[in-house]
């Protein structure tokens, strides 16, 4: 995966992430869009096959992502405000392989068994899996010999939202996305997309 993205973006702008043994390899990619923009990746998901249903064909290989905000210091690696998307990712990546399971766009998880927030800036308490929004042409679908790869990025979400995507779906929620100029890019200070006078029975 990483001689792929090296091809596409330049290797200058491909960096392996250390990372302890038994994880998944990490690479970080350096793009510049109207702004520097950093992506954190697994490299090596993608050699799991996801046994995904009919209706998803063709998605069974992928890897996942968080786009860092230009303005995190990605590499202090002791700032709780930011360094909790390295343990998480390998998280994710880890329950997929070890549960024999798929990801897909419009999945959810929990942050957790008591679902906290994942840092004093960053409150959301759940995970939402995407298809790229703002790397939509930067992250389309890539070769790696015989499998197309995909890439689905990981959105912390607030729990209203979760309990609107769980009562009116994925699209509705992503339309909420839409209509707030929200992306994949990681936001200290995003606030949820609903009024706060959502109810799920509405």
């Amino acid at each position: 995966m990483k001689e792929e993205l090296a091809l596409r973006f330049g290797a200058h702008r491909v960096l392996d992430v250390p990372t302890a043994e038994g994880e998944t390899p990490l690479i970080m990619l350096d793009l510049e869009l109207r702004s520097p923009v950093s992506i954190l990746m697994t490299n090596g998901l993608s050699d799991y096959k996801m046994p995904v249903p009919e209706k998803v064909e063709g998605r069974e290989y992928n890897e996942l992502f968080f786009c860092l905000p230009s303005y995190w210091e990605w590499d202090d690696m002791e700032n709780p405000r930011t360094n909790w998307v390295f343990p998480w990712i390998q998280r994710l990546a880890k329950h997929v392989v070890k549960n024999e399971t798929w990801f897909g766009h419009g999945h959810t998880m929990p942050c957790g068994v008591n679902m906290e927030s994942l840092s004093e800036t960053m409150t959301q308490n759940h995970f939402f899996l995407s298809d790229p929004i703002l790397l939509e042409n930067e992250l389309a679908p890539i070769k790696v010999g015989d499998k197309e790869v995909h890439f689905l990025a990981i959105i912390p979400i607030f729990p209203d939202e979760m309990d609107y995507k769980q009562g009116k779906g994925t699209f509705k929620l992503m339309q909420k996305f839409s209509n707030k100029g929200v992306t994949e890019q990681l936001d200290d200070f995003r606030s949820t997309v609903l009024k706060r006078s959502w109810r799920l029975s509405r």
